[in-house]
């Protein structure tokens, strides 16, 4: 006899999802209303969709920000994977507890702190070395520095539960040891590896405070479009906006869900194939 789950927990969860879910369902609700004022329901419309087509300034941010959150997420994985591997595969090296410490203190660093540390960094090298100036390159790196972190902790938890005994077979078999990563270790962390990217790259589309410090003179991301609208009140335009981020944030993690799973699919099969007497 199965156990119940009990109504009170079903209640605090259903709660819990109201929470999180009904706020977005009203702004994709209201971003169809035909009245100018936000808290007015004045009919059903699409107007400010074909309006927020035509609006330059979101459409160059938006842009902006798509292309550094594409290269935030690559840098951040290659980078992080090899820091997770040298924390994993190399127990013992010069500097391990520096790169350990420098791994963990973006997580729990205020974004604040790392801007403010970030912009000086950034003015002192200018005055130094005449590079960087501010904006998509500046922006891109202070990204980088805190989406690794992230890549490194995921990729390292993945790398410690896989099975190296696979990796020492290919080798003995005459693989290299870059090849036999390739073959057997590399395809058990491909799931870490998309959820790391998707995750730098969510991270890097949403950042607003350290964005705020490193960007420069039109170099206006999406979230500080937005933000700089928000405080001069909210506009349809706006509700249009936030329903296509939303709507795009969902088929993506709804393909990389289905990848992730046809992944570890075909992994599980290729396992019990394995186990099957020949």
């Amino acid at each position: 006899m199965h156990d119940r789950v009990p109504i009170s927990l079903l209640s605090v969860l259903f709660v819990g999802i109201a929470i999180l879910y009904v706020p977005i369902l009203v702004l994709i609700a209201y971003s169809f209303n035909a009245s100018s004022l936000v808290s007015v329901w004045g009919g059903f419309s699409t107007m400010w969709y074909g309006q927020l087509l035509h609006n330059d300034q979101i459409l160059d941010a938006a842009r902006l920000s798509l292309e550094i959150g594409l290269v935030v997420a690559t840098g951040a994985v290659l980078l992080g994977t090899l820091a997770a591997i040298s924390l994993v595969r190399f127990k013992r090296f010069h500097g391990r507890l520096l790169l350990t410490g420098m791994v963990n203190a973006p997580l729990v660093m205020p974004e604040i702190i790392t801007g403010i540390t970030q912009l000086l960094l950034f003015v002192s090298m200018l005055h130094a070395f005449g590079w960087p100036h501010r904006g998509f390159t500046t922006i891109v790196i202070a990204h980088i520095a805190f989406c690794t972190a992230y890549v490194t902790i995921t990729v390292q938890s993945r790398l410690q539960a896989a099975d190296r005994s696979l990796e020492e077979a290919a080798m003995d078999l005459g693989s290299g040891p870059v090849r036999a990563f390739l073959d057997t270790t590399l395809p058990g962390i491909l799931p870490a590896l998309a959820s790391s990217w998707l995750l730098s790259f969510t991270l890097s589309l949403d950042d607003l405070v350290i964005s705020s410090f490193v960007s420069g003179p039109g170099a206006g991301t999406l979230p500080m479009v937005i933000f700089s609208k928000v405080k001069l009140g909210v506009s349809p335009d706006v509700n249009a906006l936030a329903t296509l981020i939303i709507a795009a944030v969902g088929a993506c993690v709804i393909l990389a869900g289905y990848l992730m799973r046809r992944t570890e699919l075909r992994r599980r099969i290729e396992a019990q194939m394995a186990e099957q007497p020949g």
